[in-house]
């Protein structure tokens, strides 16, 4: 059969020439005589492998030298008490900005090891917009400020960073990294699940500023603790072998095929104008997000009928449009349009809603 069109939110599509070049050498990776699937992850080529997607990474979003780059596992969820195990070890203290599930999630976590603040939400209109945020609304001895950067579930995202003056930021990127350029020493710490725009799930990438580890919690478990990870390569353990190759075949063609972040960012920016374009002048569709505030990876909307929101996931489905059935917390539909989705895609898509729009109204 002919590949559908995934909207889904993650796992997501992958770069079809990505996918090809993991078939061609599923049986045989390099001649090494087996597939990455099966190799030893201290075997010479598997070390090949791992060095040469921190490098790719590294060069596609311009990582300072004193950042390291882990290659770990168990999802961002994970990483919601790996930060406060890592970095909650001054005065104890951490200040949340809560703009959706996940970033709620986080807290949630955070609770269980000090003090940890809602510094602000936008949970009172549904987390349809980004809270402003000023330097008085941070604690000056908080050790850290959270936030999550693209929240995929609501379809909205940082246009611009919090001011959070000399405590480090740390983001939850996981849904809008590599999807633009990206300055990495704003950050304290990103970390991003693989699953929507790097590779599949199973690998999670942490970016974290030299000087904030080597001082986690005495609790804090040797796999959880950077320091560790960082001088044992991301191997102190057998990692996500097989989602680390594929996140080097994907940082490749980011590189070679796209060009860089900053054409990623130009390709992003058209498909997301197309799709929300066609909503905005819509007489069926509804945006969920306020326009200031949208996401160019997840757009969320809706008919305003729940009736009509489920018909139309289910015309959409045996389209060949997958996956656009949105979030429980917001109903309705969500396309989640990231790095891979290209942009016939999306115009294949409007051209469906116009159809069912005619249809319907």
């Amino acid at each position: 059969m002919n590949r559908v069109y995934n909207f889904s939110a993650g796992p997501a599509c992958l770069p079809l020439k990505v996918l090809e070049i993991a078939a061609k050498e599923m049986t045989n990776y390099n001649n090494s005589g087996m597939s990455v699937m099966e190799m030893s992850h201290r075997s010479s080529v598997y070390e090949g492998i791992i060095a040469e997607t921190e490098s790719l990474l590294r060069e596609i979003m311009n990582i300072p030298s004193n950042y390291k780059v882990l290659f770990l596992q168990g999802g961002a969820t994970l990483q919601f008490a790996g930060v406060p195990m890592n970095l909650m070890n001054g005065s104890k203290k951490a200040d949340y900005i809560i703009t959706g599930l996940f970033s709620k999630n986080a807290y949630d976590e955070v609770l269980k090891y000090g003090d940890a603040k809602i510094a602000a939400s936008s949970k009172d209109d549904n987390f349809s917009y980004i809270p402003e945020v000023t330097p008085d609304m941070i604690r000056p001895d908080a050790d850290y400020v959270h936030i999550c950067e693209n929240n995929t579930v609501f379809g909205t995202k940082w246009q611009k960073l919090p001011d959070t003056g000399n405590i480090p930021l740390v983001s939850d990127m996981s849904s809008c990294i590599l999807s633009e350029p990206c300055d990495v020493s704003k950050y304290g710490l990103i970390y991003a699940g693989a699953q929507k725009n790097m590779g599949p799930s199973g690998l999670t990438v942490v970016i974290v500023r030299d000087d904030l580890i080597g001082k986690s919690r005495t609790e804090t478990p040797k796999f959880m603790d950077y320091k560790i990870q960082a001088d044992n390569d991301s191997m102190i353990n057998t990692p996500a072998c097989y989602s680390i190759y594929i996140a080097m075949l994907v940082f490749r063609w980011l590189r070679d095929d796209i060009g860089g972040l900053e054409n990623m960012r130009k390709i992003n920016t058209e498909k997301a104008g197309i799709l929300y374009d066609f909503i905005d002048n819509s007489k069926l569709y509804k945006s969920v997000a306020r326009k200031e505030f949208r996401s160019m990876m997840n757009v969320t909307y809706n008919t305003g009928n729940k009736d009509l929101d489920d018909k139309f996931c289910k015309e959409a489905d045996k389209a060949g449009f997958v996956n656009l059935k949105g979030h429980r917390a917001t109903l309705g539909m969500r396309a989640s349009i990231y790095n891979a989705m290209t942009v016939d895609g999306i115009k294949a898509l409007v051209e469906f809603m116009k159809k069912f729009e005619k249809e319907n109204t």
